[in-house]
């Protein structure tokens, strides 16, 4: 019989986490204009048996609040008891944006466009200094908690580099119905992970400044299934998540003109090239212009405000070429799936 290996000291900025504890580890950040002191908290799990190091984040943007509930659930989750390897956990990234339910830093920049940071740069370049070099350069593996913008709601998806093998296994292993290639940005926290060699998933669900109980779902047991395919957690009896529709390419339907728009398809609804996806009138009635897709695919993202612009961008399409009804179906059932689950963490 092959011996049991045990887990290591796991040690992230100065603190020391034994095989088998749970800390909080404050990393402190630049103080509030009044002095007060301000600190990036990270929840440090460590088993008892060996494995890898994974990293989950949120609030990178500090208006994007699912993540924050994802992981809360995610540490009282009674799995985490079998923890295999260790979890680092940082519920909230931009904690100076989420105090301001703002998705930038004081500074105005986009904290996921500042990586890999500058310990002499801006508020936010210092911030991304901190995060890189104490937190992800100990971790294996990451995933990235996000939302739609304000006003805006986003299908649970997963977004990866496919060119990145062990993330795109990553992603299947997730268990969403949709996985799309997204290239990696400049100043990203993602580009910065490759550049480093650590696969990395960027999940997207729902809105900002909103609970959103489906998307938060959905997080919480797609981070489980991906701890189950790295080792971390004992497999599950649940059956094994279907194989998702993987999009290379995506498109964003603008409106045509300004006034009051009626949306007709749903998050998650199937679209076939020429379909009316919703109208936009004028707040007298007087006049009406349609706003239709421009090729088959799945609605992944929609504007929720209903007043807009000439030109904004309305409804988010991930585009398919074959089995877009295989597609509208498999979301369906695993929508009507997920709704029909109980949560144990939410005991």
């Amino acid at each position: 019989m092959t011996a049991r290996r045990s887990n290591a000291d796991f040690e992230l900025a100065g603190t020391v986490v034994r095989p088998g504890e749970r800390r909080s580890v404050d990393i402190p950040l630049a103080p509030l204009v009044t002095h007060n002191d301000l600190a990036m908290t990270a929840n440090v799990l460590t088993g008892h048996r060996a494995g890898p190091t994974l990293l989950i984040s949120a609030a990178i943007h500090g208006d994007e609040i699912n993540g924050v509930e994802i992981i809360r659930r995610l540490m009282r989750h009674p799995a985490m008891a079998q923890l295999r390897g260790t979890l680092v956990a940082i519920p909230v990234v931009n904690v100076h944006g989420f105090l301001n339910q703002t998705r930038y830093l004081p500074d105005g920049r986009d904290l996921n466009r500042s990586f890999p940071g500058s310990s002499q740069g801006s508020l936010a370049a210092r911030v991304a200094d901190k995060f890189v070099n104490l937190i992800l350069s100990r971790c294996d593996y990451a995933i990235d908690l996000h939302t739609g913008a304000r006003h805006r709601t986003n299908l649970p998806q997963i977004r990866v580099d496919l060119s990145n093998e062990a993330s795109q296994e990553l992603g299947i292993a997730f268990g969403v119905p949709v996985l799309m290639h997204s290239r990696l940005r400049d100043g990203s926290l993602r580009e910065e992970a490759a550049s480093r060699g650590i696969p990395f998933l960027l999940y997207e669900g729902g809105e900002s400044l909103r609970f959103d109980e489906f998307s938060i779902r959905v997080g919480v047991n797609g981070i489980l299934n991906v701890m189950r395919h790295l080792g971390m957690l004992r497999h599950s009896r649940r059956r094994t998540p279907p194989e998702p529709f993987i999009s290379r390419r995506s498109v964003w339907v603008r409106a045509g003109t300004s006034g009051v728009m009626r949306t007709l398809k749903s998050i998650g609804a199937k679209v076939t090239s020429g379909d009316l996806l919703g109208i936009v009138g004028d707040p007298m009635g007087n006049e009406e212009t349609g706003i239709h897709a421009p090729e088959d695919g799945i609605v992944i993202g929609r504007l929720n405000l209903p007043l807009v612009n000439e030109g904004d961008a309305v409804f988010h399409i991930a585009c398919y070429r074959e089995r877009t009804d295989d597609a509208g179906q498999a979301i369906t059932e695993w929508q009507a799936e997920i709704d029909a689950e109980t949560d144990p963490s939410l005991a």
